[in-house]
């Protein structure tokens, strides 16, 4: 890991001890300031809810290229299913041109909704449309629904106490998160070996994978800040990951075992009047090797409040020689303009938290 990302232990976050609360929530805030990524260790997930996604995902991955695609959404809107290489750019969500990204990902939301729930029924076409379950491998189901319930559950605490962070109530985002718009993403980053040879116990590619990581091309994703409150994410120990750090240069991150990246979203930067930073990031892949398949895979979980909340300046975060940097904007309107643009490969229209971290983008 490197010591740009700081790591808080959040274990006894709930024994009732108030000044480990406080001692967390100080942790928590450093880093937000500084940084906007965190490793949270002592987060309560077991490690086998984890091992069981990442067993049910590889043999998901390891389809061929035509099984797959019975489940991309007929919508390209829709964030769910199965993602392709270069169906996305993600460097346009920051109003960036960029070439389309390479990797593969598998999106899922919440399984059902309250019944009679008007947001839930409004928008149960949009982003509380049913998921696209494979029927092979059966387990990966009843495995990434597991993963789901886990890091929600977590992504929740860790909201409680971003809430005591910022001098607010404990509960303080309750109301702004009890129909969030969380979707879990898979992915998948792979080169193929330079040699064509795959060593005995590697994943290897698809007999019939996509002709650029076939020939070599890296599976990547671009440059980009995640759009809404925070994000749990598991990543391999493989080098990938950069993040831009204070300096205004990337930064390799590498959690350690069994240990969560957390980062923060363009709606809680906006929240917070920029006092916690979204931070921009990228994933690239090692070099290929001569013999077996480079490969990097990732779960994130983003928690994205609900799709119907006004999301303005925190009142702790401003005053009168601070004033508020965002205007007001509802949190299903900022997501849908910041979804949409790597999608369809345009420019986004929504509100931008870079201010001068421009620079990073063309490195």
């Amino acid at each position: 890991m490197t010591e740009l990302v700081p790591a808080v232990d959040i274990g006894g976050l709930h024994d009732g001890d108030p000044r480990r609360r406080r001692e967390i929530a100080s942790a928590i805030d450093d880093g937000c300031r500084r940084v906007g990524f965190l490793e949270i260790v002592g987060h309560g997930v077991e490690p086998s809810v984890i091992d069981a996604a990442l067993r049910e995902l590889d043999a998901f991955w390891a389809l061929p290229a035509r099984t797959k695609m019975r489940y991309v959404p007929a919508d390209v809107m829709t964030n769910r299913g199965y993602s392709p290489p270069k169906a996305e750019s993600l460097a346009y969500s920051l109003g960036v041109n960029a070439e389309p990204d390479t990797f593969e990902a598998f999106n899922i939301g919440p399984e059902g909704w309250p019944a009679g729930d008007p947001v839930y029924e409004r928008e149960r076409d949009g982003v509380f449309a049913v998921n696209l379950w494979p029927t092979d491998p059966p387990g990966l189901r009843p495995a990434l629904t597991a993963y789901f319930a886990a890091v929600s559950g977590l992504a929740r605490r860790l909201t409680a106490i971003f809430a005591v962070a910022l001098g607010l109530p404990e509960n303080y985002f309750d109301a702004f998160t009890d129909h969030s718009t969380d979707t879990l993403r898979a992915l998948l980053y792979r080169t193929a070996p330079r040699g064509g040879n795959v060593t005995a116990g590697d994943a290897p590619a698809p007999a019939d994978a996509d002709a650029d990581a076939a020939a070599g091309e890296p599976a990547r994703m671009g440059a980009h800040t995640d759009y809404g409150i925070l994000t749990v994410l598991y990543g391999d120990q493989v080098p990938g990951l950069e993040i831009v750090g204070p300096d205004g240069g990337w930064h390799p991150v590498i959690p350690r075992p069994g240990a969560f990246l957390v980062n923060l979203g363009d709606l809680l930067a906006q929240w917070t009047n920029d006092h916690w930073a979204s931070t921009v990031h990228r994933v690239v892949l090692p070099v290929p090797r001569a013999d077996r398949v480079a490969r990097r895979r990732s779960i994130a979980f983003f928690h994205d409040g609900n799709y119907d909340a006004r999301v303005e300046c925190l009142p702790t975060c401003t005053g009168a020689d601070d004033p508020p940097k965002y205007p007001p904007v509802v949190a299903g309107e900022h997501l849908a303009a910041k979804f949409a643009a790597p999608r369809l490969h345009r420019p986004t229209t929504a509100t931008s938290t870079l201010g001068e971290r421009t620079g990073a983008l063309n490195r």
